[in-house]
């Protein structure tokens, strides 16, 4: 009764603090199933969640415009269904041009469409816009938005299709004109829906005595290099290893890979934080002007804070690679920060600032620090991840968060 008894204080604590982070991108979805319920059609005008569409909570950012000719227009992909009707007034197929996740929702709405008006069949009037008829920064551009009505045009329809859209999963779904409903989906990006915030099952890490191990072999209360400083400038220490914020030893993800001209190559998924200066990074950390990046942000010609030397010294980024490998662990230290295959990294992810990450964690520090580790990885999003991650959605501005990093965690 009393470990309950202080899990429920510490989850009212960081219900109440504002929370900034979710260590490794969107939770796994989970619980029993919905029981069915009658659908609502929504209303003219009414747009589905009720924020705006280029939020956190909806699809996220706009990334810039695909053209044939860039190397982004790899993304795209074209849709073939026989069940949808594709519009194509241009007569160049650039509506059956879509990112993977917007083809899904599509084709996951088209079969609810045909099981609910028998013999009707969705049709796309609007999908990829090449030609900029579409207002600024219209998700359109990236193939991340679709206009769409029902085969037989039938006004009426249009309210429930898109209640239906929400259902088959779009991230935005908007009633926006008499003639049509518009759909749209997060960001598609090479890395963007497929990474969170971790380290690969492979990547080094070096524990107290100077054992190197791997991160698939770590485990809770073991003690690892990492730095005590908040802010990446403090000496380098053994921290305690209190838990794992996300754990899944057979999932595959892509990764970037940094490299330094000094030999390491440190592999973080994208909306991972790490340390960062500008110029000289023939100094000391002690006085460098260190500052939390996402790893997708990071730069050839920048600095990181290597620890091949056991003292921590600036080694600059001459590449930047993305590969797959398998597994992600997320560690969290009693320091906040971790050394991974040599390069001195943040233990948070999603949100842009170290220090109130750190600071979030506070009460999940405190728990450990009474009840200690429980001396086991439990596979899956911690508990206390999931509450700051689902708080944060609420009250914090997507401005603050990795434009990649976040998905909706029921989907």
């Amino acid at each position: 009764m009393r470990l309950y008894a202080c899990l429920a204080f510490f989850t009212g604590c960081a219900l109440i603090l504002s929370p900034v982070n979710e260590s490794c991108g969107p939770g796994r979805g989970y619980g029993k199933r919905r029981p069915q319920r009658k659908l609502t059609p929504l209303s003219y005008k009414q747009f589905s969640p009720n924020v705006a569409e280029k939020t956190l909570g909806a699809s996220g950012r706009y990334e810039g415009k695909i053209t044939r000719n860039s190397e982004r227009f790899k993304e795209l992909t074209p849709n073939y269904n026989p069940d949808i009707i594709f519009k194509d007034e241009e007569n160049t197929g650039a509506d059956r041009l879509m990112t993977q996740r917007c083809k899904d929702k599509l084709n996951s709405l088209a079969i609810s469409v045909m099981n609910l008006w028998p013999g009707v069949k969705l049709r796309v009037t609007e999908g990829w816009d090449e030609d900029g008829h579409h207002s600024e920064e219209s998700l359109h551009y990236e193939g991340r938005a679709v206009d769409i009505t029902t085969s037989d045009r039938d006004r009426n329809k249009y309210g429930m299709l898109a209640r239906l859209a929400v259902e088959a999963g779009f991230d935005w779904v908007h009633y926006e004109s008499k003639a049509h409903v518009h759909c749209s989906v997060k960001s598609e990006h090479s890395v963007a829906a497929k990474t969170g915030g971790c380290f690969p099952g492979g990547a080094r890490i070096i524990t107290e005595g100077g054992v190197t191990k791997t991160m698939r072999d770590l485990r809770p209360g073991e003690r690892v290099l990492a730095s005590s400083g908040v802010d990446g400038r403090g000496e380098l220490v053994y921290s305690e290893v209190l838990a794992f914020l996300d754990s899944d030893p057979e999932a595959r993800k892509h990764f970037y890979v940094i490299g330094t001209e000094a030999g390491e190559r440190l592999p973080l998924t994208a909306a991972h934080l790490l340390f960062v200066s500008e110029g000289n990074c023939s100094g000391w950390v002690a006085g460098s002007g260190l500052r939390a990046v996402f790893a997708s942000d990071v730069q050839p010609g920048q600095c990181v804070v290597s620890a091949a030397d056991g003292r921590g010294r600036l080694s600059r980024v001459a590449w930047v690679h993305i590969r797959e490998e398998r597994g992600v662990f997320a560690p969290l230290t009693r320091h906040g920060t971790v050394v991974v295959n040599g390069v001195l990294t943040s233990c948070y992810a999603v949100m842009d600032q170290h220090h109130l990450a750190h600071w979030a964690f506070a009460p999940l520090r405190a728990l450990y620090s009474w009840v200690g580790p429980l001396g086991r990885r439990a596979d899956g999003i911690h508990w206390y991840s999931s509450a700051l991650y689902w708080i944060g959605t609420l009250l914090l501005d997507s401005e603050r968060f990795h434009p990649w990093g976040v998905a909706d965690p029921e989907r």
